[in-house]
C-alpha cells in the first residue's frame, strides 16, 4: 500500500508583528524569517516523520530547488514531482505574539497543475492507497473524480475554502479533514457543530475528522464518533499545526493504528509543533511523540 501526497509547495515569508495589518496600516515588523512551507510539503513531513513512507506528488517552480532538497532529506520520496518554469508557490505570513498567524498565497507552480500530469500520477497507484489532498494546487475536482475512480483512500484538508471546494463531490472521499471554521463552510451553516451534523447526514460514508483548536478534535465514521482532547502548550508559533495533525493522522492510519491512537498521536505531535517557530521545521519526530504520549 502506498501513500502519495499530492499537494502544495510555498516558500514561507514570515513577518513577527506585534498585530495583524489594518486597511490603510503601515507597520514595522520585528522579526522576518523564509522558511518552507506549503500545506502539501508540511504534511508530507508529517507523515514521514510519524514513520509512514510517503510520495509526495506535485509541480517544483523556478527557486523551488530548497524545497526538493528539504522534502528528500526529510525521507520523503520525489519520484512523482515535476519541474515547471512558473514561478515557485509561496505565502506572506504575519505572526503575532501569541501565536495566532494571517496568510495569504501566490498559487504560482502549485496553480500549473494539469489533468494529464494527475493522470499521469494516479496511474501508479492501487486502489486501497491512500492520496492525501488540499486545496493549494489547480484541478482538484478532476482529481477528486479521478482518485475516485481508482478507488484511491482520499483524504482530503478541505483548506483553503473556494467555491471549487464547496461545489466538490465528496462521495469518493474517505477522510475530510476540517478546523471549525472549514466545517461550517463546507456544510453551509452558521457554525462547526451544525456544520458536522449536516456533513454527517449528507455524507453517510464520509469520515470527517474536525479540529477543534483548544477543545481538541472529534471524528465520525461508520457510525462511531471519537473524540481526542488537545495537550496544553504555551503557543509559540501556530502556523503548520494543523498540517502536522493531518500528516500524523494519516501516517498513523496508514501504519494500521486504530482512529483513536491516530488522534492521540496527531494531537500530541500538533500540540509539540506549536511550540517551536515555523512550519516544516516544527514538525517532532515520531520517537518524541511516543515518547510524550507514553508518559501522560
Amino acid at each position: 500500500m502506498k501513500a502519495v501526497n499530492f499537494g502544495s509547495l510555498n516558500i514561507d515569508h514570515v513577518y513577527a508583528v506585534a498585530h495583524f495589518r489594518r486597511a490603510g496600516e503601515t507597520i514595522h515588523t520585528q522579526s522576518y524569517t523564509r522558511n518552507a512551507g506549503g500545506k502539501g510539503l508540511n504534511q508530507s513531513i508529517a507523515v514521514a516523520r510519524s514513520g509512514q513512507k510517503i510520495y509526495h506528488a506535485g509541480l517544483l517552480g523556478a527557486e523551488g530547488a530548497p524545497l526538493a532538497e528539504l522534502l528528500a532529506g526529510c525521507g520523503v520520496d520525489l519520484r512523482y514531482l515535476k519541474h515547471t518554469e512558473v514561478p515557485q508557490g509561496h505565502a506572506v505570513i504575519q505572526v503575532q505574539p501569541d501565536g495566532q498567524n494571517c496568510i495569504f498565497l501566490y498559487g504560482g507552480s502549485n496553480q500549473a497543475v494539469t489533468p494529464q500530469e494527475i493522470d499521469e500520477v494516479l496511474m501508479q497507484l492501487n486502489a486501497g492507497d491512500y492520496l492525501l489532498l488540499q486545496n493549494e494546487i489547480a484541478n482538484l475536482t478532476y482529481l477528486l473524480r479521478a482518485a475516485a475512480r481508482r478507488g484511491l483512500r482520499v483524504v482530503l484538508n478541505a483548506s483553503p475554502i473556494s467555491d471549487e471546494l464547496l461545489n466538490a463531490d465528496l462521495s469518493g472521499v474517505d477522510w475530510l479533514v476540517v478546523n471549525e471554521i472549514e466545517c461550517a463552510a463546507m456544510a453551509g451553516c452558521g457554525d462547526a457543530q451544525a456544520g458536522y451534523e449536516t456533513l454527517k447526514q449528507r455524507y453517510p460514508s464520509l469520515g470527517i475528522l474536525l479540529t477543534l483548536g483548544a477543545e481538541g478534535s472529534v471524528s465520525w465514521k461508520d457510525g462511531v464518533e471519537v473524540r481526542q482532547c488537545a495537550y496544553p502548550v504555551k503557543a509559540v508559533d501556530t502556523t503548520g499545526a494543523g498540517d502536522t495533525y493531518m500528516g500524523y493522522f494519516v501516517g498513523c492510519l496508514a501504519q494500521g493504528m486504530d482512529r483513536q491512537a491516530a488522534m492521540q498521536y496527531a494531537s500530541m505531535a500538533s500540540a509539540i509543533s506549536v511550540t517551536r517557530p515555523g512550519a516544516a521545521v516544527s514538525i517532532p519526530l515520531m520517537d518524541e511523540v511516543r515518547a510524550a504520549v507514553e508518559a501522560l
